[in-house]
């Protein structure tokens, strides 16, 4: 293949030309020709075994769950490809096809499992090498609904590269040049809410994100899922140019279409876990041949040769009859020219390293504190486009007020007519009701983010604590404004104790309820998907938390040594007896109004002062007030503490 270099065809995040690699004639060489010339870069996999144990009964089956059976993913998998090559990894659901990426990307949770080694230009790659190797694309797309295309990109390249913001948005304006994507720059991403960028699009801006840092082994996959024929046509063009420039693209994709087929430099076909054929495509037709399994004309090779090596499962008869002819296929192979050539030169490589080193990505980013600070702006920038978001965050205490006010209008001065119980139920209704709303928004909110932060934080951008601080962060002012919207229509329509000293301890205490309902919401959903569990499990803490630490089920003297001390550790103990404090201390109660008693007002009113419930219910309250003050607003430091070590439990365990 003859190469024309061109200068200045893009800019570095430091403002220099990079080369653009024009090709004047495809590769016409076979890839796996013994006197091929040097590659810029080569990747090579030997004998990559992965290995799963799986419980054979459930749980509740003591005798059979104690029993593990294990299961092969990937057996013996080895292959190699060079610069300029792009391979696709085929074969049907189950084969093995995400695995055998994750491996190679080395992403793959239990490790231990993970036999087998991948060699970067004849360099055996070590664990913490494969982040800083390989980009590599999911088949899902986890981009942000409200940012345009340039916005998302301009974030990724701010977080990732180092210099200063002017080449960052010139690189990021040649790699939308060099992935089509100049023409809608400026259009918002989209989601299910409402109308973005094509899935097609949407693909491309996933590419573009990975090609910010100058990859030279891309993996994606299944980058066609979701598309139709023609877009999926076209993504494979993008790759197969990209590749052409001097990378590695692997990628793994079900049922391409025939026109494809020139445009691949190496196919692999993988079935129940082996690679049962890697080469060529006109290598690959001439071997199926050569097995007694010709394409007949018009029939798409891909489909076919798909479907010699799959399993047929329906019944036992035909699970023997095609996994035998799976064997036999492997077996061919196996002894085959092409095999053997693979062979020659996974072993050349693993025994000469070449002149270049390992092409590591453009791994210089900024530091912690900054990529704090993008985040922050990314999360401000997406959410604050989210009209219909911010209103109902700013309105729900609001409304869920309007419905307080609603039923009680206003408070009475008469122990007679309610001025106790009313109160009481003021502060039962405040402190219980603000996890809800808080933990409402984590679930409706944040899993769009985790989503880009598990991606990102799988890349080594950062690390997965960050966008849980991130987003606490910006949550503080929208609690802060919204929880003061509640105090103020509710304290002082109802006509509670009037002191403006008392509305601000009455505010700063129900912001602390609504922000922790919010952080234990985060906490759940870094560890657990389902939305539904983390929504049931806080609820249940809430109400745990209110029927031990309030006193307004039984008093703490009347509760068992268990329950009394674990009410220490709920924040509805020194929420509510602050609450009662603020309220009841120094409030004077009027019986009767002034009107004549009877035996029954005077039943009713057996209390005149505020002081008198405080001293029966929760004696000792006043004293306690400053300590019970500080220790509610030190749940909030302690939950934030408990989220990122829980978050940065869960980044150790997953790599």
């Amino acid at each position: 293949m003859s190469c024309l270099e061109v200068t200045g065809g893009g800019l570095s995040p430091g403002n220099e030309p990079l080369p653009n690699i024009v090709c004047t004639d495809p590769p016409s060489r076979k890839p796996d020709s013994p006197g091929k010339t040097e590659a810029d870069c080569t990747i090579c996999v030997n004998q990559l075994n992965y290995t799963v144990s799986e419980r054979v009964g459930p749980w509740w089956d003591v005798q059979s769950y104690l029993k593990k059976w294990t299961k092969h993913i990937l057996k013996n998998v080895s292959f190699y490809v060079e610069s300029g090559q792009l391979m696709g990894i085929l074969g049907n659901s189950g084969s093995g096809k995400t695995t055998l990426l994750d491996a190679i990307a080395g992403r793959l949770c239990g490790s231990s499992n993970l036999i087998g080694d991948v060699y970067v230009n004849g360099c055996k790659l070590k664990k913490e090498d494969f982040h800083n190797c390989f980009a590599y694309v999911l088949q899902s797309d986890n981009l942000l609904s409200y940012l345009t295309v340039e916005e998302t990109l301009t974030y990724t390249g701010l977080l990732t590269l180092c210099g200063n913001t002017n080449a960052i948005k010139k690189k990021v304006k040649s790699v939308m040049l060099e992935l089509s994507l100049s023409h809608i720059a400026s259009h918002v991403i989209g989601g299910r809410v409402f109308r973005g960028i094509s899935g097609g699009e949407r693909r491309r801006v996933s590419i573009a994100a990975q090609l910010l840092q100058d990859p030279k082994i891309i993996l994606l996959d299944e980058p066609t899922t979701g598309l139709d024929s023609m877009t999926s046509n076209q993504i494979i063009g993008l790759l197969s140019e990209l590749a052409h420039k001097n990378r590695i693209v692997i990628l793994t994709i079900h049922q391409p279409r025939s026109e494809l087929f020139k445009l691949f430099d190496r196919i692999g076909i993988m079935s129940c876990g082996e690679l049962v054929f890697c080469g060529g495509t006109e290598e690959m037709v001439d071997f199926f041949s050569s097995c007694g399994y010709h394409c007949p004309e018009y029939c798409n090779p891909f489909d076919l040769y798909v479907d010699l090596t799959s399993v047929d499962t329906r019944s036992k008869e035909r699970e023997i009859e095609t996994y035998s002819r799976v064997q036999e296929i492997s077996l061919s192979y196996q002894n085959s020219r092409i095999f053997n050539n693979a062979l020659v030169n996974i072993n050349a490589a693993k025994k000469e390293k070449q002149s270049a080193s390992i092409p590591f990505k453009n791994t210089v980013s900024p530091n912690t504190f900054f990529k704090l600070w993008i985040l922050i702006r990314r999360i401000v920038r997406n959410l604050s486009r989210n009209k219909i978001g911010i209103i109902m965050r700013l309105s729900q205490n609001l409304l869920y007020g309007l419905f307080v006010v609603f039923f009680l209008m206003k408070l009475s001065s008469d122990p007679s007519k309610g001025a106790v119980q009313d109160r009481i139920g003021i502060i039962y209704q405040s402190i219980g009701a603000s996890p809800y709303t808080g933990m409402l928004n984590a679930v409706a909110l944040y899993p769009s983010l985790r989503s880009v932060g598990d991606q990102e934080s799988s890349d080594g951008i950062y690390q997965k604590w960050l966008m849980l601080l991130a987003y606490i962060i910006h949550i503080l002012p929208f609690s802060i404004f919204s929880v003061a919207i509640y105090s103020f229509f509710v304290y002082w329509t109802l006509g509670m104790f009037p002191l403006w000293e008392r509305f601000g301890c009455f505010f700063a205490v129900l912001i602390v309820p609504h922000l922790v309902g919010e952080l234990l919401t985060l906490i759940l959903l870094g560890v657990v998907q389902n939305p539904n569990i983390v929504n049931s499990a806080v609820a249940l803490m809430n109400v745990a938390g209110i029927l031990l630490g309030s006193g307004f089920l039984r008093s703490a003297e009347e509760m068992p040594k268990v329950f009394r001390w674990l009410s220490y550790l709920t924040f509805q103990k020194y929420g509510v007896e602050v609450l009662m404090v603020n309220e009841f201390y120094g409030l004077n109660f009027t019986c009767g109004n002034g009107a004549q008693s009877s035996n029954t007002t005077d039943a009713l009113c057996w209390i005149t002062q505020g002081d008198q419930y405080l001293d029966t219910t929760y004696p000792g309250a006043s004293s306690r007030f400053v300590f019970d003050f500080l220790m509610l607003y030190a749940f909030v430091p302690a939950l934030v503490l408990v989220g990122i070590i829980s978050f940065k439990i869960r980044d150790s365990a997953m790599q």
